[in-house]
């Protein structure tokens, strides 16, 4: 699950480290395995080929395997009498490797909107920021009106020491327009090799003429784990991907929190909000912290024997404190394997709005010399047996971000994609695969669910993210666990159990 995200409508982009989806890397020798299945043909015609007893059945095989291989090579056929016709009569010469990387891509693309070529300079790219470090500026951004908008930069980072500043809007890189830009390009960029210098142009609030600043290049290692007190006893953590560096950074964070909160803490908010997803591992590891025991999510390929299943370990890093873990619909694949766990499990309470809804799982498959492919290989599964592709998690309380507007864009999620793989949910029905089973309900002291409110009130100032008093599904879900700590009698009385 690399790449960006099959979320081909979030507008918000880290310009530290792009998101991610749910991947998994090729095991060892599996490899081989996995790309000589793809020239696996097989006897499709069989199912209906039989007329009559008369005819034998391996008869019937052998031919329909020749005729599928005869067909196959006359479409190869077809391929190289196209490329050799671009060659030739193409209006413009035409690089040859362009052409084929260009027919390799599309050819995965067309399986589903997550299969995809990596040519050697995006697979360094995916390589580099699953890792959670590389070259670039520090700065998170987002789009808007067409220029780059600054939501934060990282503490000692080149930006950071350059004065770049919260609602910055970057108008040029190096003298170039942003406009006309999309986010991934302009994030490109802005990384480089350290070292290497950039010159970007700044409209600041309050300053009449822009802003120009030269800044080096320096590794940045992303703040994938932002952590703070709530007042002092409510814990929060906001993971941004799933790369190499994330269960580590939550673990540090919790420990600082627990340490600063002297014992007082009263819950542990989880916000997974427009978290594209990551590596599976990590998503795994992440559940893992906060359960005991169970499972955490399974994965089922084409081959039965492909099958896959994780399973938590003994040891609860919240020690027991009630969690609430946000999502949003720009939270996917990895995010949503870990809310799928923690709500099947009822170890935390999920609050936001549905999910992404991206269900499957990408392998990633090196191709020496010629960068990499990522292709879909399973779907996988929440501890209930629920598949959550094109449909997403929906939460168990729902709170809004903003008042409905019907003006606003629809945001597209899985079910909106070209060729999205279908939900299989109604199609598991063998002892191996069993009927998928809706989480256990909710069982909350009275009136702590009802006091939570669905939506901002009318009239409340627009969310900014530089300032949490404004986030209205934050804001509910640390009141709702304060709700939920006197109702159960103070902040250790869970942590006891």
């Amino acid at each position: 699950m690399t790449g960006m995200s099959g979320q081909g409508s979030s507008q918000r982009r880290d310009a530290r480290v792009p998101s991610v989806e749910a991947t998994q890397p090729a095991p060892a020798g599996g490899r081989r395995r996995r790309l000589l299945g793809m020239g696996a043909i097989g006897a499709a015609f069989l199912a209906g080929a039989a007329i009559g007893p008369i005819i034998a059945v391996p008869t019937i095989q052998a031919f329909a395997q020749d005729s599928g291989r005869a067909e196959t090579y006359r479409l190869l056929n077809l391929f190289g009498d196209v490329f050799e016709r671009i060659r030739a009569e193409y209006v413009e010469q035409v690089n040859d490797r362009d052409v084929i990387e260009s027919a390799i891509n599309g050819m995965l693309q067309g399986l589903d909107p997550h299969s995809s070529y990596m040519n050697p300079r995006s697979f360094r790219d995916m390589q580099v920021q699953t890792r959670g470090e590389f070259g670039g500026l520090g700065i998170e951004v987002t789009q808007e009106n067409g220029y780059v908008k600054v939501i934060s930069p990282i503490d000692e980072t080149p930006a950071a020491r350059a004065g770049v500043k919260p609602g910055d809007l970057i108008t040029h890189i190096n003298g170039q327009s942003t406009q006309g830009l999309t986010l991934q390009e302009a994030v490109e960029q802005m990384r480089g090799e350290r070292g290497t210098q950039i010159r970007l142009t700044i409209r600041r609030e309050g300053e009449r003429a822009p802003v120009e600043l030269t800044l080096t290049r320096d590794v940045i290692r992303p703040q994938v784990a932002r952590f703070r007190l709530e007042g002092g006893d409510i814990a929060y953590v906001r993971l941004t991907a799933f790369n190499e560096q994330t269960e580590a950074a939550l673990r540090r964070a919790i420990t600082t929190m627990r340490q600063q909160a002297g014992g007082n803490l009263k819950g542990l908010i989880l916000d997974l909000r427009n978290n594209p997803g990551g590596l599976l591992d990590q998503a795994v590891q992440v559940a893992d912290d906060f359960l005991d025991q169970g499972e955490i999510v399974s994965t089922r390929a084409r081959r039965a024997e492909d099958a896959q299943r994780w399973n938590a370990r003994a040891g609860d890093i919240a020690q027991g404190l009630p969690m609430v873990v946000l999502i949003n619909g720009g939270s996917a694949s990895a995010s949503e394997i870990v809310a799928g766990a923690l709500q099947d499990h009822r170890r935390a309470v999920v609050m936001g709005v549905k999910s992404f809804g991206k269900g499957s799982v990408q392998t990633v498959m090196p191709i020496p010399g010629n960068g990499a492919i990522r292709l879909t290989t399973a779907r996988y599964y929440t501890p209930s047996g629920r598949s959550i592709q094109a449909t997403g998690i929906e939460p168990d309380i729902e709170v809004l971000a903003t008042r409905p507007d019907p003006n606003a864009p629809h945001r597209d999620r899985e079910a909106d994609l070209r060729r999205a793989l279908r939900n299989d949910n109604g199609e598991r029905t063998t002892e191996q695969q069993p009927p998928a089973t809706p989480p256990p309900p909710l069982n909350l002291p009275a009136g702590v669910q009802d006091r939570v409110v669905k939506m901002p009130a009318e009239g409340a100032p627009a969310f900014d993210p530089t300032k949490p008093e404004t986030d209205h599904q934050l804001q509910q879900a640390v009141q709702f666990l304060r709700n939920l700590a006197s109702a159960q009698g103070g902040p250790q009385r869970r942590a006891q159990r």
